[in-house]
């Protein structure tokens, strides 16, 4: 037998229960909360310029610090940052679900986004060095690739029940049983393996220089969605996250242990992903915001309807990871189907370019939410495994830091750039039909569905442009063979095989390709 197999952990699948309900609980809180907003305003009196702070504050905090969240669980062990982040999200829940006031309500969303950081890298972490053998790697990250891409749309669907049935603060006491569900589970079956934690000092220059630089850079699409892109703070706070993140890579490539090892960042398939999934979130966010406005506003539906007519696109992204990603990813290099995928998906988004006031669900919408979900479904599932796939263990959670950051980055770019986009379109075409249109509630309805098929466009040129660079720049063979990834305890973690690693720049590859 060989001495990796002694690593293999019998109650895996059990861990791996417990780890896509957190990731579920993080990814859908990212949309449950926009379906409950408008109820959680009137309730609390938040005003219109205020109510983007209860979606923001949560993004800041996320984004900031998903890389610091990455190295501490590197340095703690990612299973007790797994459990610390699980409690403190649920009571940052509860206080938003209690809040009686705007500012409690902006404050609870701050924390959830701070446990969120180290929630989310943990769980992608955890899964990453639990999983080492190429085909139940395949079938483990099938099934998380399946729930980070479908999440989303989850909390738009439970959002909409709990907001029209129940009341706007179940939307927070909802991830409550979510998380005393995943942490009682950790604790009892989730065992990370041993030699697999960074015992470096933690690179404090490179936390603040990273927290500040994203930060700006996160806010700085916030303030261009409502300021404009030529505002002076908007175009400030881009110029401070592009001095700061410069100055964050200087520091890096000095510093003994640093934040971020670029040698995470230098592998040429990784930064692939990276930026694939990055683009593709840009237009995925987009989709979901416009055609939530659209259902409910233009076409009428109720909450609950509008959540469950995505339900055709979580069942496309479900099918498209376990059934197609997970199944081919052992055989078929990852290009091979991330390319193809977000093509997909740019086919099911060029049919909703052509929707109108008087859109058939069945003849148009529902064709291309699954077109959307089957690319999405194939594409995010070897995505997300290459993206931690020959790494070394002990940079496994800032590695999957790096994933949840490249999405919350493109989830920020693409709701405030295509929003953007969508209210210029909107705007002009109101402008140039005042004098011909029968009616002002008419128009206004026309002017927000050309808003949003312009808007739409756009996101089908990014998804083009994602499959683009997914097919030059991940270059890797599939990650098939008998052999497990690289891991501690096989030879690839020993102080030798470590520094050989960060030398030639590139994962040391057990498996055979």
């Amino acid at each position: 037998m060989s001495s990796s197999a002694t690593h293999v952990d019998p109650r895996r699948w059990k861990a791996l229960i417990f780890i896509a309900l957190a990731q579920l609980m993080v990814v859908l809180d990212a949309t449950i909360v926009n379906i409950a907003l408008p109820s959680a305003q009137a309730d609390l009196g938040i005003s219109d310029a205020n109510r983007q702070w209860v979606i923001t504050a949560y993004a800041l905090a996320f984004g900031g610090l998903l890389l610091f969240g990455g190295r501490v669980a590197d340095l703690w062990g990612r299973k007790r940052t797994f459990i610390i982040g699980l409690v403190g999200f649920a009571l940052a829940s509860a206080l938003g679900g209690a809040a009686s006031n705007e500012g409690v309500l902006l404050g609870a969303r701050a924390l959830q986004g701070v446990f969120g950081a180290l929630l989310a890298p943990a769980a992608l972490s955890l899964l990453a060095v639990t999983f080492t053998e190429a085909r139940e790697r395949a079938k483990a990250f099938g099934i998380f690739g399946a729930i980070a891409g479908g999440g989303g749309a989850v909390g738009l669907i439970l959002g909409g029940v709990l907001t029209e049935y129940m009341n706007w603060r179940w939307t927070f006491f909802v991830n409550i049983p979510f998380a005393v569900v995943a942490a009682v589970g950790a604790l009892l079956v989730i065992r990370e393996p041993a030699g697999s934690r960074n015992p470096s000092k933690l690179d404090v220059p490179g936390v603040i220089l990273a927290t500040l630089g994203l930060v700006s850079l996160v806010y700085g699409f916030t303030r261009a969605e409502s300021d404009g892109w030529g505002a002076g703070m908007t175009v400030g706070l881009f110029v401070a996250a592009a001095v700061l993140l410069a100055v964050f890579v200087l520091v890096e490539s000095k510093v003994k242990s640093p934040l971020l090892p670029l040698r995470v960042l230098t592998d040429r398939n990784r930064a692939g992903v990276y930026a694939s999934l990055g683009l593709a979130v840009i237009g995925m966010f987009g989709l979901f915001l416009f055609l939530t406005y659209y259902m409910q506003i233009v076409k009428g539906y109720t909450p609950v309807t509008t959540g469950l007519a995505f339900l055709p696109m979580i069942v496309g992204m479900i099918t498209g990871s376990t059934q197609i990603g997970a199944r081919l990813m052992t055989r078929v290099r990852p290009r091979l189907l991330m390319a193809p995928g977000f093509l997909l998906a740019a086919v099911g988004m060029f049919l909703l370019t052509g929707i109108d006031l008087d859109t058939s669900y069945p003849a148009l919408i529902l064709p291309a939410f699954l077109l959307l979900g089957l690319g999405m479904g194939t594409a995010f599932m070897p995505a997300m495994s290459l993206a931690t796939h020959g790494v070394q263990p002990r940079d496994a959670g800032v590695a999957s830091a790096m994933v949840n950051t490249s999405q919350q980055v493109g989830g920020a770019i693409g709701t405030a750039l295509l929003n953007t986009i969508a209210a210029s379109a909107t705007t002009a075409y109101a402008t140039s039909h005042a004098k011909s249109a029968p009616s002002v509630d008419l128009l206004k309805l026309e002017s927000m569905v050309h808003g949003y098929t312009a808007a739409i466009w756009w996101a089908v040129g990014i998804l083009a442009v994602a499959a683009v660079i997914a097919f030059t720049m991940v270059t890797t063979g599939h990650q098939g063979g008998s052999g497990p990834v690289a891991r501690s305890g096989d030879g690839a973690d020993t102080a030798e095989g470590a520094d050989a690693e960060a030398e030639a720049d590139v994962p040391i590859p057990v498996m055979a390709h």
